[in-house]
C-alpha cells in the first residue's frame, strides 16, 4: 500500500519478470534482446534508479523482493512470463521460476502463464497442466516471439484462435499481450496491435490487456479498444515518461482516459526494466499540465487508486480493503474468473 496525504492506494503492479538473461544463457540475439531492455531502462529511469548492466541481466530474488514490496509499495505483483528460447536456451523468464519463487512468499503474487499458438497439440496439454498445476487465471502472449524459421503469429490465426477458445474453457480470462514497443531483433510490425480487434469480438468473455497500450500506435489502439469493451491498456512502458516526457505521458494517460475510461487501464513497471518505488510515487504527484486540462481534464484520487491497483484486482479477483476502495470501483465490464468457468 501507498499512502499519500492520508490517502491510501492498493497497489497492483502487474507486469513484473524474475528473468534470466545471464551470459550463460544466451546467445547473441539474445544479448541483443536485453542490451534494449537495458537502453530502456538507462533512458527512461532517474539518475539515482539506474542499474549496473551486470545486475540488471541477472539480479536476485532478494533484490526482487526488496523493490517490489519492503520498499516498492506493491500489495500484489503479477508474473508475467516470457520464454523467447531461441534467444534465451533455459528461458528468459518461466512460469516454473515464477511458481517457485512465489511459493516462498506466499500472498505475495500471482502466477500467470503463457502460450504459443504454433506448440500445437503439445502447447494446448501445456496449457491445461499450468492451469491445473499453478491456478493461473492469465496469460502472457509475445505474438512477435521467433520460432525457428517463424518470426510471428497474430490472435486472429486459427491456431490462436483455438488457444483462446481453450483459455475461455479453463476460466483463464485475462490475455495480456505486448502489443507496442519493438525488441532488437524482434520485428516491429509484428506487435502491431490490428489483430486484438478479431480476438476480442471472437471472446467477449475474455479481458485483453494490451501491455504498453500498443505504443506507438496509440491511435489504432485507442480506436480498437473504445469498440471492444473488454480491450484494456497496460501502462508499462508508458508509465516511465511520466520522468522524462511528463507533457507527452500526458498525452498518452488523456488519450486513454477519453477512449477507455478510468476503469480500464492498469498500472505495471515491468520491473527489473523500471523500479515501482518512483513510478507509483511521480504517479500520485502527477497532474495534467494546466494547459491540458481543456481537452483532458484533471487526474482526480479516485482514477489513480483504479489505476494503480483497483482495476487490476477487480481483474484477478483480489481482496480489497475496504477504506482503499474509491468511488464507482468494481463497475468496470470486465469478464472475471468465476463468471467464465
Amino acid at each position: 500500500m501507498y499512502e499519500k496525504d492520508g490517502t491510501g492506494y492498493y497497489i497492483v503492479d502487474g507486469h513484473v519478470h524474475f528473468w534470466n538473461a545471464g551470459a550463460d544463457n544466451r546467445n547473441r540475439f539474445g544479448e541483443g534482446f536485453i542490451e534494449c531492455f537495458y537502453g530502456y531502462h538507462s533512458s527512461l529511469s532517474p539518475e539515482e534508479w539506474l542499474w549496473t548492466k551486470d545486475k540488471f541481466d541477472r539480479y536476485t530474488e532478494q533484490d526482487m523482493i526488496h523493490d517490489l514490496f519492503e520498499v516498492g509499495y506493491a500489495d500484489k505483483a503479477i508474473f508475467q512470463p516470457t520464454y523467447l528460447k531461441d534467444f534465451f536456451p533455459g528461458g528468459f523468464n518461466t512460469i516454473e521460476q515464477n511458481a517457485e519463487i512465489a511459493a516462498r512468499h506466499p500472498d505475495r503474487f500471482v502466477v500467470n502463464g503463457a502460450f504459443d499458438p504454433r506448440d500445437g497439440e503439445l502447447g494446448l496439454r501445456r496449457l491445461e497442466e499450468d492451469h491445473r498445476r499453478h491456478g493461473i487465471k492469465g496469460v502472457k502472449l509475445y505474438t512477435a516471439e521467433w520460432k525457428g524459421s517463424s518470426r510471428g503469429y497474430k490472435l486472429s490465426d486459427a491456431s490462436a484462435l483455438r488457444y483462446l477458445e481453450k483459455c475461455q474453457e479453463l476460466g483463464i480470462t485475462n490475455i495480456h499481450v505486448h502489443k507496442g514497443p519493438t525488441i532488437w531483433p524482434l520485428d516491429r510490425d509484428a506487435f502491431d496491435v490490428k489483430d486484438v480487434d478479431v480476438a476480442a469480438t471472437e471472446f467477449p468473455g475474455l479481458n485483453f490487456i494490451v501491455e504498453h497500450c500498443g505504443l506507438p500506435r496509440l491511435d489504432d489502439f485507442c480506436w480498437i479498444a473504445t469498440q471492444e469493451p473488454n480491450v484494456l491498456g497496460g501502462l508499462a512502458v508508458a508509465i516511465p515518461f511520466i520522468h522524462s516526457r511528463p507533457r507527452y505521458f500526458a498525452k498518452v494517460i488523456g488519450e486513454l482516459l477519453f477512449w477507455l475510461g478510468e476503469d480500464r487501464i492498469t498500472f505495471a513497471s515491468d520491473y527489473a526494466i523500471w523500479q515501482p518505488k518512483w513510478l507509483v510515487e511521480k504517479f500520485v504527484d502527477f497532474q495534467i499540465p494546466e494547459d491540458m486540462q481543456g481537452e483532458y481534464g484533471r487526474l482526480t484520487t479516485d482514477v489513480k487508486r483504479k489505476i494503480l491497483g483497483l482495476n487490476a484486482a477487480r481483474l484477478y479477483d483480489l481482496k480489497v480493503p475496504d477504506e482503499l476502495r474509491a468511488a464507482g470501483d468494481g463497475s468496470g465490464t470486465v469478464a472475471s474468473p468465476e463468471a467464465a468457468v
